[in-house]
């Protein structure tokens, strides 16, 4: 077919004006309606609602996002109330956030994993959401900022602070849903730490940050009551529980860990909230090291969030898992070794300001932000004197020089599963 000598000269045109235009930048072509609102004037705000109602980890991880925004709170609108609408287990650690003047207490409907009622019939969550509205609404709050993981929208609660009469909703988001926010921003990387990602969204309306480290202030009471539990001048504080099963290494194999630190001198305590006094218990009976006036390892009693948080002070040295007693360490200055599952990457929500040691087995499933673990919890699949040595090694200097062997694996060998229940990507080996 013979080419139209006219045509053809029309698309070398078009081809050189292409070369020579400028570099396109992907974000002017985001969304006509992200990126909106700019710095917000808080000189003339009286109430902010900060929303978070998550677990204790993720409430400590915004702590330096509600430092910032009270001391440009301090600056431009002194004796402005700064409140928190937390979940009931968030909830218990504003006490120790000095910068917050009050707590809005919620369990909302987006935060559940599914319905409260069958399908088919009104969801008895409604009434829950209307009494929220109305607590919102009779906080004539100024401003509302709402703090999600990448994975969760923010939408559910700004449309709430918009039926409140909220005039300021500020969210991060990369989805559509019109007029709910006044301040739309299109968050960082999915794989920012959560604590950053909290200040970012201040940072788009103006709020500089002022530390990123995450800090509690412990009530001399609870560091009292601490005292009173555990007098031991030095021990290691072993926290074996977590919000989901996915996230807990085996209680044997923290025990084992345990018998290994105490039998170098090192006293552990193991504590847990009032539901894992079972698990608490089993770590204690499986280290086979009972306590002998001040060494050993002994259970510590159910105590509230602040005198936990005031145990694990003291400690020179916490054990826990990827859980919100990993953050508390962090935020009271201990150093702490973590076993780490897979369900989330190591950088999403690591230690910041203290020394630490994260411990997992890398494998292609994580991150799988899994609840329970459909195969057999390989990423956590980590001798127990790993664990032990990491410990006695942040635990400081005073720490006695021992040599701790690794010992054999107490779960199942892969060879000791049934070829069904074998994870298809299982390594031949195990790894420590």
């Amino acid at each position: 077919m013979a080419l139209n000598p006219e045509a053809l000269g029309r698309a070398a045109q078009r081809s050189a004006a292409a070369a020579a235009a400028p570099p396109r930048d992907a974000a002017a072509f985001r969304h006509p309606g992200a990126d909106r609102g700019g710095p917000v004037d808080l000189a003339a705000a009286r109430r902010i609602l900060v929303v978070r109602p998550d677990n204790v980890g993720d409430v400590v991880l915004l702590t330096p996002a509600l430092r910032a925004l009270r001391a440009r709170l301090d600056e431009v609108a002194p004796g402005a109330r700064l409140e928190l609408l937390a979940s009931p287990a968030g909830a218990a650690v504003a006490a120790m956030i000095p910068e917050l003047d009050g707590v809005l207490v919620a369990s909302p409907s987006w935060q559940q994993l599914a319905p409260s009622g069958p399908a088919g019939v009104p969801d008895p969550a409604a009434a829950g959401e209307r009494d929220l509205l109305d607590r919102i609404a009779a906080g004539r709050y100024d401003v509302m900022l709402v703090v999600t993981s990448f994975s969760q929208s923010p939408w559910p609660a700004a449309h709430l602070g918009l039926l409140a009469g909220i005039g300021t909703r500020v969210v991060h988001s990369r989805e559509f849903a019109g007029a709910v926010a006044t301040h739309w921003v299109t968050p960082p990387p999915d794989t920012t730490h959560h604590a950053d990602r909290s200040l970012h969204l201040l940072a788009a309306i103006g709020v500089p940050d002022r530390g990123r480290a995450p800090a509690l202030a412990v009530p001399e009471a609870a560091h009292a009551e601490a005292a009173a539990l555990a007098p031991e001048p030095r021990f290691a504080l072993l926290v074996p529980g977590a919000s989901c099963p996915s996230r807990r290494y085996p209680a044997d194999r923290f025990g084992a860990a345990a018998a290994m630190i105490a039998e170098s001198g090192l006293p552990v305590l193991v504590a847990g909230t009032a539901a894992e006094a079972g698990l608490v218990d089993e770590v204690v009976r499986s280290s086979g090291s009972p306590w002998t006036g001040s060494s050993g390892v002994r259970a510590l009693p159910a105590v509230g969030l602040p005198t936990f948080t005031a145990l694990i002070a003291r400690a020179a040295v916490a054990l826990t898992n990827n859980s919100g007693g990993l953050h508390l360490a962090d935020a009271v200055g201990t150093p702490v070794v973590a076993t780490y599952s897979g369900t989330e990457r190591l950088g999403d929500v690591a230690p910041r300001a203290v020394p630490s040691v994260l411990l997992q087995v890398p494998v292609p499933c994580s991150p799988c932000r899994q609840l329970a673990c459909p195969f057999h919890l390989e990423c956590l699949d980590v001798a127990p004197a790993r664990l032990a040595r990491a410990a006695l090694r942040l635990a400081g200097p005073e720490s006695p020089a021992v040599t701790i062997p690794d010992v054999p694996a107490s779960v199942p060998a892969p060879t000791d599963l049934p070829q069904e229940d074998r994870w298809p990507h299982r390594p031949a080996h195990r790894i420590a």
